[in-house]
């Protein structure tokens, strides 16, 4: 293998039999040779190969069942391959299953021992490192007492605290950080953001498409097991939200579209895959400009909202309705083009009808956006409750329209819509939505804003 390469991988596959009956293993246990398979066979993962450089952060995304998972085992392993051969230059560092390997009698002093062990440190480096690793799981003298007396938080926190400072060449972390409180999250995050940093190659799987975006060199979209391409990550996640949100009767084509762009050799552009000719901050011309709001200085405007027919809530509550009714919540531009893939920076007006099946008095409405966790982001009422509407009489309809200036990160968000009343003595509402809309904010090519919103920080030299 090339010194330039941390990881290579040639034919790289896993076959699992599936068997119809118990009896069946059995069967093809005794009778191997004549040809007959009392099995099925599932391809987890589909021959694929796969060169990743010293150094370089490669982010795997998928669908659930992809095999994302199946690949980073048996890049650590833990898995033996069907077909193909995987190396990997180097100390690695895995947090897949944390805790895997832990003896429930052993202390936690003593499964660190065990567990870095078998992660390939020496009994010297342990010694050296062991406060280290009490210092992060931060568990106080539950460090002398057996693991089986942990709490589930105290025991990934030892977990991780071993495998994060083994000081590896390759880190390799599947989905799942949310452990132990807030604070200890964002201190495994920073720990593997400074590995990162001291030249560590890293290799991880992720949902979170504003992560892949801002921290990796290069990305890998799997599917139904198969590479389907490797390549820059806006390309790669605009793709994969294509068929991760495409109907069901479209997400074939879309696969081989996908398929077909990477296999060509193709350049993967930094633009969304359907998006239109870039367009220059200070200069907005062609179609785009109907909507397109002043950019950073410096900062290429590449996309255009657009609507994507797939993305639909499959966690819309609705509540009881109490005399009004919410119909048809979306997104729109300003000039009323139905969108729900927002470009950052741009305005759009958040949209509801309501119709008002019994007279109501006191009336107000309102929204609210929220992350896919859950996190109320931002919202507005159309009123205080001293200035809500006097009465609307049955019959009438009334459009609730927010205009709002898209200043949110990457990601997946939800609109909830709410109408209240007065009913006896106090308000209610009397219809409410949660997760009543879903969109998707693309990746911002220069974006230098980091969390949850753009404040418009503006950087300034000493």
């Amino acid at each position: 293998m090339s010194s330039e390469l941390a990881i290579r991988a040639r034919g790289l596959s896993k076959v699992y039999p599936v068997y119809a009956k118990p009896h069946h293993r059995l069967m093809q246990a005794l009778d191997p040779r004549r040809g007959r398979h009392w099995h099925n066979e599932f391809h987890a993962l589909q021959p694929l190969d796969l060169d990743i450089r010293r150094g370089e952060t490669v982010g795997i995304v998928g669908r659930n069942g992809s095999g994302k998972s199946t690949l980073l085992q048996l890049v650590c392993g833990t898995l033996a391959p069907t077909t193909g051969s995987v190396e990997v230059a180097g100390r690695i560092a895995a947090l897949l299953e944390l805790g895997a390997g832990f003896n429930p009698d052993f202390t936690g002093r003593e499964n660190a021992y065990l567990n870095g062990s078998v992660l390939g440190l020496s009994r010297g480096e342990l010694d050296d490192c062991f406060d280290a690793i009490a210092a992060f799981a931060d568990i106080g003298e539950f460090m002398d007492q057996p693991v089986k007396n942990y709490s589930s938080g105290m025991y990934v926190r030892l977990a991780f605290a071993v495998a994060i400072n083994v000081n590896p060449d390759v880190l390799i972390v599947d989905e799942a950080l949310s452990v132990g409180d807030e604070a200890f999250q964002r201190k495994c995050f920073a720990r593997i953001e400074r590995i990162r940093e001291d030249g560590a190659t890293v290799l991880f799987v992720s949902h979170a498409a504003g992560t892949v975006v801002e921290l990796c060199d290069r990305a890998v979209l799997l599917d139904h097991g198969e590479m389907l391409g490797s390549g820059r990550p806006r390309g790669i996640i605009a793709r994969y939200q294509k068929l991760l949100y495409a109907p069901a009767d479209r997400a074939a084509r879309v696969r081989e579209e996908i398929r077909g762009h990477y296999a060509s050799g193709a350049a993967d552009e930094e633009a969304d895959a359907d998006a239109a000719p870039a367009i220059e901050a200070g200069g907005a011309t062609g179609p785009v400009a109907r909507h397109a709001a002043p950019a950073r200085p410096g900062v290429a405007r590449h996309e255009r909202a657009r609507w994507d027919p797939g993305m639909v809530p499959s966690s819309t509550v609705a509540y009881e309705n109490l005399g009004a009714s919410i119909v048809d919540p979306h997104i729109e531009t300003p000039e009323g083009e139905r969108v729900n893939v927002l470009v950052a920076g741009d305005e759009y007006v958040y949209s509801y009808d309501v119709e008002f099946t019994r007279t109501l008095a006191r009336v107000r409405y309102g929204m609210m956006m929220r992350s896919t966790i859950g996190i109320d982001i931002g919202g507005c009422a159309s009123a205080i409750p001293t200035e809500a509407i006097p009465v609307v009489e049955r019959g009438t309809v009334i459009k609730a329209r927010f205009r709002f200036r898209c200043i949110l990160a990457p990601g997946v968000y939800f609109a909830n819509a709410g109408v209240l009343a007065s009913l006896g003595e106090g308000e209610e509402f009397v219809d409410r939505r949660i997760d009543a809309a879903m969109f998707r904010v693309m990746p911002q090519w220069g974006r230098l804003a980091t969390g949850l919103v753009d404040m418009d920080v503006a950087p300034e030299a000493g």
